[in-house]
């Protein structure tokens, strides 16, 4: 009785010390891949390349989007500002704590327009991204500054996770909202006297609207802009957008989600970050708020596939509607990559000759996703990229993750991420042997040592 006992307890032994490496080694990934897809921005950013302040003249509606101190969600925070951007009836500007760059997720950086304690004009459209820490002391100025702007009359529009800001702020009791489908369930406990709903992309509780997932933002703002500009405004722009199945009079359900494999695909490539490739992402000025995000997330933010590397002709770049997106220069101190893709251009004579000589160098080629692809969303095509170099379950994961509909892209290529799962094995190999190293210890002890002992 007294060995069974033993041998069990060994056994739990193994167990439990192979189960607590193989948590360390996915915590010890998930950190890795956070750090990387929120790296911490530049120290120093010449003042001169900082966006002139924005006032909305003429008349025209004000749309404040605010940038968090503890890294925001690029899609969130961009997408909706390339909404509102793309009609003279608005004026939008970035907002943050300081007047220092912000980060988003996936690698890059963004000058903000103005800090809160320069916005001297309520906004009528505050947009609120999810943040890496919502209810965080670093956010504490963030969620104070929409409160109060929320109390003066301003409207408020929540993309996905930046519910959870709301929630903290006070300003959904007693309201219907929605989030990310991943967080509604934790949300509801944490937020009992906010009446959350699933399954829908956006909700509106007057003069509140909170949007499900990353891309549901673009439906959200486009609602707002209905709201505010009228409907042939918002049809012209969610036309020109090619968000695949809006229109105008579209009912808001969309689809529940479930966990299945593709969540797994996804969490390997957190978990596992090791050896992914590095993939450069050249911005060009001019470039899409829309195609910058695209990239950001699909290929880091959302996917974890990949390291991602801005890299601009010069260290700043501005974008279509005026963003000041910060890049590593394109010299010989770049970082060594694996591809070099240059979002929203379809023909490679866009691209500035610095960076196609720069590439060029290092036997990189120029990859093109949006070319020939033709009006689409600026998603689709860093879909289909992501599925040939990756994988099919990735890729879709991805779109689900972002509550994006691509059940028309027919993906092509591997059906399931094979450097992960290599990994996986090799992880849970070693564990297993982190786990039977005493037991083995052991038995070495007593048959080779301890008889010389005696």
């Amino acid at each position: 009785m007294s060995r069974r006992l033993k041998r069990v307890g060994r056994l739990l032994l193994a167990v439990v010390i192979s189960a607590a490496a193989m948590v360390g080694i996915c915590a010890a990934g998930v950190l890795t891949a956070m750090g990387q897809s929120y790296p911490a921005p530049p120290t120093e950013v010449p003042a001169s390349v900082r966006p002139a302040a924005l006032d909305a003249p003429d008349g025209r509606i004000s749309i404040a989007v605010v940038l968090g101190a503890s890294g925001t969600v690029a899609a969130d925070a961009l997408i909706p500002y390339a909404v509102f951007a793309r009609s003279e009836r608005f004026s939008v500007y970035t907002v943050a704590a300081e007047d220092a760059p912000a980060t988003l997720s996936g690698g890059l950086h963004v000058l903000p327009y103005r800090t809160f304690d320069e916005v001297t004009m309520r906004p009528d459209v505050v947009v609120v991204p999810a943040v890496a820490d919502p209810g965080g002391e670093q956010e504490a100025s963030l969620r104070a500054w929409t409160a109060d702007q929320a109390a003066r009359g301003s409207r408020i529009l929540g993309v996905c996770d930046g519910a959870k800001v709301l929630a903290v702020a006070g300003l959904l009791d007693g309201r219907r909202a929605t989030a990310h489908w991943s967080s509604i369930g934790v949300l509801a406990e944490d937020h009992p006297a906010v009446e959350w709903m699933r399954g829908v992309r956006y909700v509106e509780d007057d003069p509140i609207t909170t949007t499900a997932g990353i891309t549901s933002g673009t439906i959200g703002a486009l609602r707002l802009v209905e709201r505010l500009a009228g409907a042939e405004e918002a049809d012209r722009i969610g036309t020109d957008l090619a968000y695949p199945g809006w229109s105008a009079d579209a009912g808001t359900g969309i689809p529940l989600h479930r966990r299945g494999p593709t969540d797994l695909a996804r969490a390997l490539h957190a978990a596992l970050p090791w050896l992914r490739p590095t993939v450069g992402v050249g911005l060009v000025d001019g470039v899409d708020e829309i195609d910058v995000a695209a990239a950001a997330e699909i290929w880091g933010g959302a996917s974890f596939a990949a390291r991602v590397l801005p890299i601009g002709a010069g260290p700043t770049v501005s974008t279509r509607h005026g963003l000041v997106l910060l890049a590593r220069p394109a010299d010989a101190a770049t970082p060594s990559l694996d591809r070099f893709l240059v979002p929203g251009v379809t023909d490679v004579e866009q691209v500035d000759p610095r960076m196609t000589q720069w590439a060029a160098d290092r036997d990189l080629d120029v990859e093109l996703p949006a070319a020939g692809s033709g009006d689409e969303f600026g998603f689709d095509p860093l879909l289909r990229d992501l599925a040939r170099h990756t994988d099919r379950a990735t890729a879709i994961g991805t779109a689900e993750y972002a509550e994006y509909p691509a059940a028309h892209l027919g993906l092509t290529g591997p059906a399931w991420p094979g450097r992960p799962t290599a990994l996986l094995v090799a992880a849970l190999a070693a564990s297993v042997g982190l786990g039977l190293a005493p037991t083995a210890v052991r038995r070495l002890w007593s048959r080779r040592v301890a008889p010389h002992l005696q």
